[in-house]
């Protein structure tokens, strides 16, 4: 049965406001950028340049950053009709460094975000039946209403046959608990068909014990997380998950399937200015591939193509490629 869209995403969005000072330790940024981010956001940009028809399930509160965000996706061609404005809320904000080739510093400023209100009502709104694939988000599941949103969602998918992904989306200090992002995804797991996350996120995911998560520095904002990551992928999996998918930045992701073989994709060699949202545009590459009846291998590798482009780049959905740059690239390159 045709769709009348290809994918709706669900959770944050923000202003990211990125350094201009390239290198610069953070406390001496002179000048920043504005852009649009947020993992949700950043995906929902991504498929829609890459050519899905796609839609966006976030919220913003009546402000001039909210009118920022809205503003670029409508000229982007995104669907924002279902997006919902909180006037007692703030749309997000998030400042971040560049200091290359591995120091990305970034500071949150989400007190009564209002993507964080999403209600079951938005997402009744939204019609879940008519799209073929939704992207959920981990951070959206740290609070309520969001969370309970989320899982109405995650519900409404299984219900009408519409794959269901999850951005793992850990970021620690958006939940009272680190150990309660674990708890609290695990609930979810069951109804997705694929996760997508980085080792970090799935350890993040699958510990829950307070000896197998320490806090460096006491800090909630710098999770050093230990464990075993081949026994946090297999318990992933044995809650349900049929696929989960994990990003290796250069090295680029593994598939791993109950019972099945690891599937080892390789990335794409670039010279890196900016890590931050390389995931995001990874997912973008790997939901339009599965969408498009690809292999997960294609699929993989078209999503790694897009990470590589992204971190060559200052920002996040600004700077996400269309199918022909992402397939253009990719070719000079070996190849999908």
């Amino acid at each position: 049965m045709k769709k009348k869209y290809d994918v709706l995403t669900i959770g944050r969005s923000s202003i990211d406001l990125y350094s201009n000072d390239v290198g610069a330790p953070f406390e001496d940024i002179q000048s920043f950028g504005a852009f649009v981010g947020g993992s949700s956001t950043n995906i929902a940009v991504g498929c829609n340049r890459l050519g899905l028809r796609t839609a966006l399930l976030t919220a913003v509160g009546k402000d001039k950053v909210g009118d920022f965000i809205l503003n670029f996706l409508n000229k982007e061609g995104v669907e924002t009709q279902f997006i919902p404005t909180y006037p007692k809320a703030r749309t997000s904000a998030v400042v971040l460094g560049i200091e290359p080739p591995d120091k990305f510093p970034l500071v949150y400023y989400r007190d009564n975000a209002a993507d964080i209100q999403l209600t079951i009502d938005d997402v009744i709104n939204t019609n879940i039946a008519d799209f073929k694939g939704v992207v959920l988000s981990g951070t959206a599941l740290s609070k309520d209403p969001s969370r309970t949103a989320t899982f109405f969602a995650a519900e409404e998918a299984r219900a009408n046959e519409v794959t269901i992904f999850l951005d793992l989306d850990f970021r620690a200090d958006q939940w009272f608990d680190p150990r309660a992002y674990g708890v609290t995804v695990r609930s979810i797991l069951p109804q997705v068909d694929v996760a997508i996350g980085t080792e970090e996120e799935i350890l993040a995911a699958s510990l829950q014990n307070s000896n197998q998560l320490t806090i460096k520095d006491q800090q909630i904002s710098a999770p050093e997380i230990s464990g075993n990551i081949d026994a946090a992928i297999q318990r992933i999996l044995q809650l349900g998950t049929k696929t989960l998918v994990v990003k290796r930045g250069e090295k680029g992701a593994s598939i791993f399937q109950a019972n099945e073989k690891e599937q080892k994709v390789p990335g794409f060699p670039v010279e890196i200015l900016n890590v931050l949202g390389a995931g995001d545009a990874f997912a973008s590459g790997f939901v339009y591939g599965c969408l498009q009846g690809w292999d997960l291998y294609k699929s993989a590798r078209l999503g790694n193509a897009c990470g590589a482009i992204l971190v060559t780049q200052h920002g996040c959905s600004n700077f996400s490629p269309t199918y022909e740059e992402a397939m253009s690239f990719a070719e000079e390159k070996g190849g999908l």
